[in-house]
C-alpha cells in the first residue's frame, strides 16, 4: 500500500510540475492533470506523434518510453545537461520544478523535430562539401555536438539499463552450480532462462546494484536495498507449468540465511547440524522473494496432486510417475577383482567431478543406461541404500516424519489456491510455513489448538499454488524432499537452452561442445 501511495503522489508531482512548463509551450496548465490528454500534449510538445503516447500503456516498455520522453520535454526547454538527463530519469519532478521556475527558460519548440531538421541540413551540407554550412550548422544546433566522454557515458548507462531491463523482465543467463539435475543438466552448464513464459513476475525489490542478483563481488554485502518494495504482481502466463517441466525458481527457505565461502544455509539446515543452535558469531541475512538464491529443479507435481516416493520410485496421484530420461542414484562401483580405471566410466558420460566418497567407497551417480555400461565391463554395481535422518527431512517433524527417506516418501499433498483443507496438528507440518511465512498469516497453537489471526481455525484456504521440486539426481540432490512447497510467487521462468558448457564446471577440465545450444526442454 505505501509503494502505491508513493506512485500516485509521483504522478501528482508530475502533472503539477508540468503545468508551468505547458503554458510556457502555450498549453493550458490544466492539461498536464488530465491523464491521457497530459501524455499527448506531451509528446506534441517534444515533436512525437499523439498516438506514441500509447506506449506508455505496455507495461515494461513504458520504462523506456518514460525515459526517453522526460529527456526530450527538458531538452525542449534547451536544458541539455548529461547531470539534467539522469534526474530527470529518476525523479522528474524536481529537473521539471526548476525549469518551470527559472524566467531564463523558455520553450524552444519540439527538440525531436529540431533534430530531424539538423540531420537533414546536416546531410544536404555534407553530399553539397560546403564546409561553411557545416560550421553554420554547429553553431545553430550546439546541442546536437557532444564531447567523447558524454557520448561514452550515455552509451555505456544505456547499456547497463537496457541489459538490466532484460535481465530483470525478459531472459537472464543462469549456470548449474551443483549436480542436482546431473545427468540432464550438468554442473558448467550455461543456460538462458525465459522470465515470459511463466508470467513476467515485477521486481520487489526497488533499489538494488544493476546486473547483480544478491551478493556483491568480493564478498562486499548484499547487493539491494529492502525497503521501498513493491508487492507481489505478476502478468500473464505463456504457458502453465507442467509436470516434469525444469523450472527456475527461487529458493523458498532462503529469507533468513547464513553464508558460507561454499553456499547459504537455511537457518533450519544450521540449527539441525548444530544441535539446534546458530554458531556464535555467525550473521544472519535476511532476502525478500526475488533476492533469494536461485534453484533450478524438475516440477515433479503442481499444485492439487498428492505424491509418495517407494524404493526411489515417484507416484503422482497412485500413478508411477514418468521417470526422467537421465534420472541418476548413486551407486558403489568397484571390480570384481583388482582395481579398475575410473576414467573409463567418464567414456559412458559418468561425471568424475560428483563422486560421493563413504567409508566403504567411492558412489558415482549413474543413470540406468549407465549402470548397464558399467556392468558390460564386469564392474560391480551397488546402488546406495540410504537411511533416515529424523528431522532432515520435510516437514521437518521427527518425532511423526522421523523415518522419511529420500527414496521412501510421504504421501503428501500439494496445495492448491482456493482448496479448503482441514488442520489439525498431524497436518500443521507440512502447511506451517505456508500459511505463515508465504501467505503472511499469524499462526499459533495454544492448548492443543490452532489460532490463525488469533482465530481458532480447523480448516485453511489456500491463497495461491505451490509446486513440488525434485532433482533428476534422486540421491545428490535438495529439493522439497528436504524443504517442501514452492509458491508461485517464487517461479522465476523456465529454461530455454544451453548456450555454453565447461566440463566440472570449470574451463581447465575441456569444453562439453555436444552440449551447446541443445534445448533444456529435451533433457
Amino acid at each position: 500500500m505505501s509503494v502505491l501511495i508513493f506512485l500516485i503522489v509521483l504522478y501528482i508531482l508530475l502533472g503539477v510540475s508540468m503545468m508551468p512548463l505547458f503554458e510556457k509551450a502555450g498549453i493550458p496548465g490544466w492539461k498536464a492533470l488530465v491523464p491521457g490528454l497530459a501524455a499527448v500534449e506531451w509528446c506534441k510538445m517534444i515533436g512525437r506523434k499523439p498516438s506514441y503516447a500509447l506506449w506508455l500503456l505496455f507495461p515494461i516498455v513504458n520504462i523506456f518510453i518514460y525515459a526517453g520522453m522526460v529527456i526530450d520535454m527538458l531538452r525542449s526547454f534547451g536544458k541539455h545537461s548529461f547531470g539534467e538527463a539522469v534526474m530527470s530519469v529518476l525523479f522528474a519532478p524536481i529537473p521539471f520544478f526548476m525549469a518551470a521556475n527559472n524566467k531564463q527558460v523558455q520553450y524552444e519548440g519540439p527538440i525531436l523535430e529540431k533534430e530531424q531538421d539538423y540531420h537533414r541540413l546536416h546531410r544536404e551540407a555534407l553530399e553539397r562539401k560546403d564546409v561553411l554550412s557545416l560550421k553554420k550548422l554547429d553553431t545553430h544546433y550546439p546541442f546536437m555536438k557532444k564531447s567523447p566522454t558524454r557520448e561514452w557515458a550515455e552509451a555505456i548507462i544505456f547499456a547497463v539499463f537496457a541489459a538490466a531491463f532484460i535481465r530483470m523482465f525478459l531472459i537472464e543467463a543462469y549456470v548449474i552450480p551443483t549436480s542436482s539435475m546431473e545427468g540432464s543438466l550438468k554442473v558448467g552448464d550455461f543456460l538462458f532462462v525465459s522470465k515470459a513464459h511463466y508470467g513476467i513476475r515485477t521486481p520487489k525489490t526497488v533499489i538494488q546494484f544493476p546486473l547483480m542478483h544478491n551478493r556483491l563481488p568480493m564478498n562486499l554485502g548484499e547487493s539491494y536495498i529492502e525497503s521501498p518494495s513493491l508487492p507481489y504482481f505478476r502478468l500473464p502466463a505463456l504457458e502453465n507449468i507442467d509436470r516434469n517441466d525444469p523450472i527456475v525458481f527461487n529458493w523458498p527457505v532462503g529469507d533468513s540465511i547464513i553464508l558460507t565461502p561454499e553456499r547459504s544455509w537455511d537457518i533450519l539446515q544450521v540449527r539441525l547440524q548444530n544441535g539446534g543452535k546458530i554458531p556464535p558469531g555467525a550473521e544472519i541475512i535476511s532476502r525478500p522473494i526475488d533476492k533469494k538464491d536461485h534453484y533450478i529443479k524438475r516440477c515433479v507435481a503442481i499444485s492439487g496432486d498428492s505424491l509418495y516416493i517407494r524404493d526411489g520410485q515417484l507416484y503422482i496421484n497412485g500413478q508411477a510417475a514418468q521417470n526422467p530420461t537421465h534420472m541418476q542414484f548413486a551407486y558403489k562401483v568397484s571390480a570384481t577383482t583388482g582395481s579398475f580405471n575410473a576414467k573409463k566410466l567418464e567414456e559412458f558420460g559418468i561425471s568424475l567431478y560428483d563422486v560421493i566418497q563413504l567409508r566403504d567407497g567411492n558412489y558415482f551417480n549413474l543413470d540406468a543406461a549407465q549402470v548397464a555400461k558399467a556392468k558390460s565391463l564386469g564392474l560391480q554395481v551397488e546402488r546406495m541404500k540410504r537411511t533416515s535422518s529424523p528431522g532432515y527431512m520435510f516437514p521437518n517433524d521427527a518425532k511423526r516424519y522421523g523415518e522419511w527417506t529420500v527414496d521412501d516418501y510421504g504421501p503428501v499433498w500439494v496445495p492448491k489456491k482456493g482448496v479448503t483443507t482441514p488442520l489439525n496438528l498431524e497436518n500443521l507440518p507440512f502447511y506451517r510455513r505456508v500459511i505463515s511465512v508465504y501467505e503472511g498469516n499469524k499462526l499459533e497453537v495454544r492448548e492443543g489448538k490452532i489460532f490463525i489471526n488469533d482465530q481458532e481455525s480447523t480448516t485453511y484456504t489456500f491463497q495461491q499454488n505451490y509446486y513440488w521440486m525434485q532433482g533428476d539426481n534422486r540421491h545428490n540432490s535438495e529439493d522439497s524432499r528436504f524443504w517442501g512447497f514452492v509458491p508461485e510467487d517464487h517461479i522465476v521462468g523456465k529454461p530455454l537452452f544451453i548456450w555454453f558448457s565447461t566440463k566440472g564446471g570449470s574451463m581447465s577440465n575441456g569444453i562439453n561442445w555436444n552440449r551447446i545450444f541443445k534445448s533444456a526442454s529435451s533433457l
